[in-house]
């Protein structure tokens, strides 16, 4: 049987699977395609389609429009699109403040550095991880991780803390 020029979707899923620490037989378990079509998937056999692709990024955990792109199905530059929407919803919600934005953003980004997709240099994502590490409760809500100056009552001394004897 001919390749059909999806071998680097076929590696790319072998490697997603790896990390994933799954074997093939338990992928395809866990995505409903049969073992060796999952096989001749990854040997650059055979190409999926878009709704055995979503199977897959779902059993695997990661994002279907990944698949997408590797199989050829969804042009970079239309997923590029996608993710700058989906920054300016975020950026666009009168509901959440714009720690809350930067944030949310931090998170999306990291996700997507997760699934392979990190966009290089990416300034937002950078400065705003010391936000999130800082303590997500916001104002002197010293959840930090550390002493953030005594602002829990009771916390620095242990006697407040102690019942009295009697």
């Amino acid at each position: 049987m001919a390749s059909l020029n999806v071998g680097n979707l076929g590696e790319y899923l072998r490697e997603q699977r790896r990390n994933a620490q799954l074997s093939l037989r338990q992928l395809s378990e866990a995505a409903g395609v049969s073992n060796p079509y999952l096989s001749q998937i990854e040997r650059g056999l055979r190409k999926p389609s878009a709704d055995i692709l979503q199977q897959l990024a779902k059993a695997l955990r990661i994002s279907a429009e990944t698949l997408y792109v590797q199989a050829g199905m969804l042009d970079e530059r239309e997923r590029e699109r996608e993710e700058l929407e989906t920054r300016g919803v975020i950026l666009a919600d009168p509901s959440i403040n714009e720690r809350q934005k930067q944030v949310l953003l931090q998170i999306y980004e990291s996700f997507r550095k997760e699934n392979g997709l990190g966009a290089e240099g990416s300034e937002s994502a950078e400065s705003t991880e010391t936000t999130v590490t800082a303590g997500p409760a916001g104002k002197g809500a010293g959840t930090g991780g550390g002493d953030t100056g005594g602002d829990t009552p009771g916390a620095a001394g242990g006697t407040d803390v102690t019942p009295p004897s009697h």
